[in-house]
């Protein structure tokens, strides 16, 4: 794991929007998450399970929306945790630290 979101709230979901996770542009920063790499998503209020890919939402929002086919995976208020991976060499594995966000009401950082 290089890079996760824990605690996340949706804020909304939209089946009309073109793909994607939207997330404030604050958390992919503090995560190191790049928009446009695919991420991983856990429903921790549902157990859904689905990969996508993180698009910015602007900056201090809060907001996580979930686009498209992923807006079916959950509904406003669910729990979520983002993840993204990178493959890494034994050689960089040793001295990996991966960035966690641990968020708290309405998706700020604790």
């Amino acid at each position: 794991m290089r890079g996760k979101i824990h605690g996340a709230i949706v804020t909304g979901a939209d089946l009309h929007y073109e793909g994607s996770i939207s997330i404030d542009v604050d958390l992919l920063d503090a995560s190191g998450i790049a928009p446009f790499e695919s991420v991983h998503v856990w429903n921790v209020t549902n157990g859904e399970r689905f990969e996508t890919y993180a698009i910015e939402s602007p900056s201090g929002s809060g907001e996580i929306l979930l686009n498209e086919a992923a807006a079916r995976r959950a509904q406003v208020g669910d729990q979520v945790i983002i993840a993204a991976y990178a493959w890494l060499t034994a050689e960089d594995l040793a001295s990996h630290k991966p960035k966690i966000v641990l968020l708290q009401d309405r998706n700020r950082q604790k």
